[in-house]
């Protein structure tokens, strides 16, 4: 934690633990007064007589009690009891921020992290906390590369990942990933970054709402999202045209369970500490001064908080605020139920410990590989298809779409094998076995948003590149054509491929040989939904075809040129809480005799809903994509389009992959590009099955 403001000889740094449990929320009554509070206990002087900020920390062991870690400038790392004798140190540079993290696994153990800021090389230091004692444990100093301020940690409800978040003096905010390495260390990579124009003195992570809360001293507090694969969505919670009066200085959360969700706030220029009802969009409960152990005038100006979900002992049965006064070089345990006293909050006697959060019944699984990014900036990488190469797997390709400029050929480990620049080309699908002047060819077709037409290739599987085919434009008579997909059909052999545009029509063509090694499409049939439609999917052996109406439902009906328009849905947004619109990307992974499953895009809510193919088309459950910062690779959010193979892809995809767009492509942030996950973890995750190759 970065030093206190100084005013008067006072600055202060507070931490604020939650253990209350759920409750019923009382009544707040109006505070007309600003009350006070007084510091219960306190730490002896730190040995360096500097004191930039302090934490709770649980030891590991039911019979020694919670401990608190200060950083001292260039004392390093101290560790006091709660009855504020010093108990240990440990060298970090000179630690001018420190938090409390989770459980990260170290080889065979799993061991408490603390994340500490040394600014003598403006870099992240990770410890271990195990057996009472702290030791650092980082494979290396992480380099910031800026001015650090404050530190606060996030758990990753997903995956259970520990993020740390740095603020910076130019007004950074940088998210790293902090993860075991193989030799039982531990590192972090940096996630994204993202800022504010003026320096950034404190932060602090509101794990149930997902947001990140920074202090912009002279501007106010904002809020951001704190997962990376989501929107910033920044906020200005309070400002000095609200209830601060010119300086925000620390700011803590404290997770009392339903009704006692707080954020606290040091409203420095006063003198006072703001409270702000997190389960009502951060409205302002009331204001209150803070004094130490037996003073009369409170303390002039606090300073930053921090938090952690550490039991603090039976002393602080409702949780304690943790003051740090840098004039005397030590900590101050304020209880909070004098917090709750202040703000007129009743608590029942009945209520014990914060219960647990309910499991996420969405699987996680992790992406082995990536592509390069898309070359255009923004919203471009939209729809892939994967070929399969059935001599040798490891040669297999992904045809994918930049929808602002052309069509990538990828290998199976990401990297580009060819672009073609060919216009605004939205979606993608391939048929291998078409012929072509008496020739099999793998034929691929695309929507252009530049010329409204049906773009056609042939893969060149041996080069790795699309050669044009098309015979002339083949327009589709569409105002802004994108959805697409193809399909074999088992009872003439012909090759089709169905286009929607932003409207309701959906269209499917006959594609034929044209003569002079070309293929024209020849229109057969129309469509009509009563929303936008896009993602889609033809089960060629049962002559079927999945379509998404992106609000409404997944459909299932004929593939056949004279098929009628009958459908049926196989799922609806409105009755399946997994599911959340838009439905984007549809894929199929067959496991041979008419078997298989449905992967669904639910963009809403970022995870992939599966169906199983034949029968009553049951949904059988969903997986999210989440990062292996070991690979250095990002997780998957807001997906457009996915395509799935249940073919041998080489080492790794024996079984199959999904290939899927990613909306926001991080760790670091790049373009958007496509993900490579094995069918082997998504089987393995939702007990299914999967094809021997």
């Amino acid at each position: 934690m970065q030093k206190g403001h100084m005013k008067n000889g006072w600055v202060t740094s507070f931490v604020l633990v939650a253990v209350l449990a759920s409750s019923t929320p009382g009544v707040l009554a109006a505070v007309q007064q600003i009350p006070g509070l007084e510091a219960k206990g306190e730490t002896v002087a730190t040995a360096s007589a500097e004191i930039g900020s302090a934490a709770f920390i649980k030891s590991g062991s039911r019979t020694v009690e919670p401990r608190i870690v200060a950083a001292t400038a260039l004392g390093g790392l101290e560790l006091y009891s709660l009855a504020g004798k010093r108990i240990g140190s440990v060298p970090a540079g000179e630690a001018v921020a420190v938090d409390v993290g989770y459980d990260v696994a170290l080889g065979s153990e799993r061991a408490t992290v603390v994340a500490a800021i040394d600014t003598t090389t403006q870099s992240l230091r990770l410890f271990r906390f195990a057996d009472d004692q702290l030791q650092e444990a980082g494979a290396r100093p992480i380099p910031l590369g800026f001015a650090a301020e404050g530190i606060c940690t996030y758990r990753h409800p997903l995956d259970g990942g520990l993020h740390v978040f740095i603020v910076g003096d130019g007004g950074e905010v940088e998210q790293q990933i902090v993860y075991g390495t193989e030799d039982g260390k531990l590192d972090a990579r940096q996630v994204r970054r993202i800022g504010v124009p003026s320096p950034l003195k404190q932060c602090v992570v509101d794990p149930v709402g997902g947001h990140v809360y920074a202090a912009e001293e002279t501007v106010g507090i904002w809020r951001f999202s704190a997962d990376p694969e989501s929107d910033v969505a920044a906020a200005l919670v309070d400002s000095p045209r609200g209830h601060i009066d010119e300086e925000v200085g620390g700011l803590a959360v404290y997770d009392g369970g339903s009704g006692r969700r707080w954020l606290l706030a040091s409203n420095a220029s006063a003198g006072t500490l703001n409270v702000y009802d997190l389960e009502n969009d951060a409205a302002y409960l009331g204001s209150m001064s803070v004094s130490g152990q037996g003073a009369e005038a409170p303390i002039d100006e606090p300073g930053p908080l921090y938090a952690s979900a550490v039991v603090p002992g039976k002393r602080f049965p409702q949780g304690a605020l943790l003051v740090v006064d840098e004039d005397d070089a030590n900590a101050k345990l304020v209880s909070i139920a004098s917090v709750a006293t202040a703000l007129g909050v009743s608590r029942s006697s009945a209520d014990a410990a914060t219960p647990e959060a309910a499991a996420s019944s969405v699987a996680v699984v992790m992406p082995v590989a990536e592509t390069e990014p898309v070359a255009s900036f923004g919203d471009a990488a939209d729809d892939p298809a994967i070929w399969a190469d059935p001599t040798d797997p490891e040669k297999s390709l992904i045809v994918a779409t930049d929808k602002k400029g052309g069509m990538y050929v990828y290998d199976m480990q990401g990297q580009v094998r060819h672009f073609l620049p060919d216009g605004k080309v939205n979606n993608v699908d391939l048929r291998s076995g078409f012929r072509l002047g008496g020739e099999e060819i793998t034929l691929v077709t695309a929507t252009n948003r530049t010329r409204k037409s049906i773009s056609i290739y042939r893969l060149d599987t041996a080069e790795g590149k699309l050669v044009d085919v098309a015979d002339g434009l083949q327009s589709t008579g569409m105002h802004d054509p994108y959805g697409l997909c193809m399909y074999r059909s088992a009872r003439d052999g012909g090759t089709y491929v169905f286009v929607n545009g932003d409207d309701v029509a959906k269209k499917q063509w006959r594609l034929v040989d044209a003569g002079d090694g070309r293929v024209r499409a020849e229109l057969v049939r129309e469509l009509s939904f009563d929303s936008q439609t896009e993602g889609c999917v033809a089960d060629d052996d049962a002559g079927i075809l999945f379509v998404d109406e992106e609000d409404v439902a997944l459909w299932a009906l004929s593939a056949e040129p004279d098929g009628g328009d009958a459908k049926t849905a196989i799922d609806r947004v409105e009755d399946n809480p997994a599911i959340r619109d838009d439905l984007e990307g549809v894929g199929l992974y067959d496991l041979g005799n008419g078997r298989g499953y449905l992967v669904v895009s639910s963009q809403g809510n970022d995870t992939y809903a599966v169906y199983r193919r034949e029968g009553r088309r049951e949904y059988l459950g969903s997986f999210a994509v989440a990062g292996d910062p070991q690979r250095g690779i990002d997780g998957i959010s807001e997906t457009d389009g996915l395509d799935i193979s249940s073919a041998n892809l080489g080492p790794g995809l024996e079984h199959g992959a999904m290939v899927a767009q990613d909306g926001r492509n991080v760790m670091p942030v790049q373009n958007q590009n496509y993900k490579i996950v094995p069918w082997q973890a998504i089987a393995e995750a939702l007990k299914l099955e999967m094809r021997q190759p």
